[in-house]
């Protein structure tokens, strides 16, 4: 395999199966590349248990980049969240996904192909790992975070060559919303939280309401029809794990479908996921905390189709 040193070049992987480039983060710089050839991945199926991983091996024309962002507060889990909606939309399934200690404990790290130092930095207490396929190809998303500094690795195996890298852009933003308004925060920061959803508690079912923020999104969104975004839910930590997570795409496809029947947005600029408690605000142990952390919010993904 043949590696390639490409700082501070931006560009986009491309999915071969509908030739869409995979946005990273706007902040990311390219490090590392390996040319397309044949050749097999290790990809994790499911967490370590009992010092061992199943896996699964793939083969065909393997392509990898190693992409670097320095000084970023996003979490990992943040930055991996529009990858994979990205991939979806493309028409790719996730397999597998776990983070850090939920893969099974120190010896995941090296029971998968992962680029050593210094082409690939892992951090063991925080890290997120998710594999997707289509038809033909299989994906593979390593996101770590050590310091301030983010790694992502993407790797792709199918039997189809891979596309030329594409150029990533950045979605162009029309116009300038009012200081301090939703618009703003989601220019400003590409993600906004919105605060006056109301549920029933335990239910999916987005009360009977006018909202002021979802008539403000409407509003971006008219001004912005080349934009996508996702719709994310959130819960607190009571119940299971996918419990919530369940409860929380379901919030956030009842204000999907709010959105679109009520204000007239295309489909095709919103989408929907849940994120159960993975991604708290506040902490889980103060009512204040729970109640902040039952929310959804809206981020910016990129163009619409």
């Amino acid at each position: 395999m043949i590696r390639a040193a490409l700082p501070f070049c931006l560009i986009g992987w491309a999915a071969a199966a509908t030739g869409q480039a995979l946005q990273v983060p706007a902040a990311a710089s390219i490090t590392t590349e390996v040319a397309a050839a044949p050749d097999q991945l290790l990809i994790a199926i499911a967490p370590m248990a009992d010092g061992a991983m199943p896996t699964a091996i793939i083969e065909g024309t393997l392509t990898r980049s190693v992409w670097k962002i320095t000084e970023t507060p996003e979490t990992t889990l943040a930055l991996l969240l529009p990858m994979v909606l990205q991939l979806e939309s493309d028409g790719y399934t996730k397999t597998f996904s776990c983070a850090d200690s939920q893969c099974g404990g120190f010896d995941f790290r090296f029971a998968v192909d992962v680029l050593p130092p210094p082409d690939m930095q892992v951090n063991l207490a925080d890290f997120q790992y998710w594999t997707g396929t289509n038809d033909t190809d299989h994906v593979v998303l390593l996101v770590s975070k050590i310091a301030q500094a983010v790694y992502i690795q993407i790797d792709r195996i199918g039997s189809t060559p891979a596309a030329a890298p594409v150029a990533a852009q950045s979605p162009t933003i029309a116009t300038r919303s009012t200081p301090g308004s939703l618009g703003a925060t989601l220019e400003a920061d590409g993600r906004a939280i919105l605060p006056d959803l109301s549920f029933a508690p335990g239910t999916s079912s987005l009360a009977a309401d006018s909202y002021a923020s979802l008539s403000a999104l409407a509003d971006f969104l008219r001004g912005n029809p080349a934009l996508r975004v996702a719709l994310v839910g959130h819960t607190d930590t009571a119940g299971s794990l996918a419990a919530n997570i369940a409860l929380s795409k379901k919030r956030a496809q009842s204000v999907m479908a709010r959105l679109t029947a009520a204000y007239d947005i295309p489909a095709r600029q919103v989408a929907a996921e849940g994120m159960g408690y993975l991604a708290p605000v506040a902490n889980n142990l103060s009512a204040d905390g729970r109640e902040a952390n039952r929310r959804v919010e809206v981020i910016i993904v990129g163009r619409a189709e």
